[in-house]
């Protein structure tokens, strides 16, 4: 996700107080079965199981030369009833196949300023542009640099390593596949493979929170809840959302800093461009 959105603006604030039909399958009723007459292959199965829809979902979603998403997030910080949080639009391209690249063009609002960032991932490294800033690059796959990446696809393997943790739904005409942690203390939920992909979102605000001043250890830190879930179409089986949101409650001078994230990608057609990395950067 988004990773310390504004963290320099967060924490001033923060601190300071502020299926088919029955007979498909069948030869024609006027032919009769022979190795002459082949019959029609079967209709495939439809998926159950966690692991088969997102089987089905990678598959359809690799029928597709590329894909654009629209992606919208917020990270907040609350201290002393004081909300200050950082706002966060992006509309990425990505390639499919072996190969794949994307590119990744936003912007961060925060106190009614807006800052520009813009993402090239090709070849395992990312390349971050904020701002006037210069760019910055490193291995896709650095923290640092992973949870700047919104990328649905590559979410089909986390969900994937989340094993019996997720849950399977279907609503509303779509298909849920959800992974969560419930509230409590940060120590009892931390070996949960979402709470540790939670815990790197947090790890670059809660790394300037303590060099500001803020020393509660990992046991007194809580979780307010985590929760991912991905949304797939349930005829074609491809992804139309990814969301991801976090809570954690952090000690403070006898009170609480309260942490949020909130990031929505949705699926927004389809891309049938190249994504090529500018030179001088690849």
């Amino acid at each position: 996700m988004r990773g310390a959105v504004a963290v320099a603006v967060l924490l001033a604030a923060a601190l300071t107080g502020c299926a088919g039909a029955a007979d498909e399958g069948k030869p024609v009723a006027s032919a009769q079965p022979s190795a002459r007459s082949p019959q029609a292959a079967p209709a495939e199965a439809e998926p159950r199981t966690v692991a088969e829809f997102l089987a089905r979902a990678e598959e359809a979603m690799a029928g597709q030369k590329g894909w654009t998403f629209a992606v919208k997030g917020r990270e907040g910080l609350v201290l002393r009833g004081q909300d200050s949080s950082a706002t966060y639009s992006a509309i990425v391209r990505r390639t499919t196949g072996e190969a794949w690249a994307l590119h990744s063009t936003g912007a961060t609002v925060s106190k009614g300023v807006s800052k520009s960032e813009e993402i090239y991932v090709a070849d395992g490294t990312a390349y971050v542009k904020k701002g006037a800033a210069g760019w910055e690059h490193g291995p896709v796959t650095d923290p640092e640099f992973a949870d700047k990446v919104e990328d649905p696809i590559a979410a089909l393997d986390a969900f994937r390593d989340y094993g019996d943790a997720v849950t399977l739904a279907k609503a509303d005409g779509r298909v849920e596949l959800r992974a969560r942690a419930a509230s409590g203390p940060l120590t009892g939920v931390r070996d949960k493979a979402v709470v540790q992909k939670a815990l790197r979102e947090l790890a670059p605000t809660l790394r300037q929170l303590r060099a500001a001043g803020v020393t509660a250890p990992e046991s007194a830190i809580a979780v307010g809840g985590v929760e991912e879930m991905l949304v797939l179409n349930p005829s074609t089986y491809r992804v139309t959302a990814h969301t991801f949101k976090c809570t954690f409650l952090i000690p403070y001078d006898g009170q609480r800093i309260r942490y949020e994230q909130d990031v929505t990608v949705r699926t927004s057609g389809t891309y049938d461009e190249v994504v090529t990395v500018p030179e001088g950067l690849g």
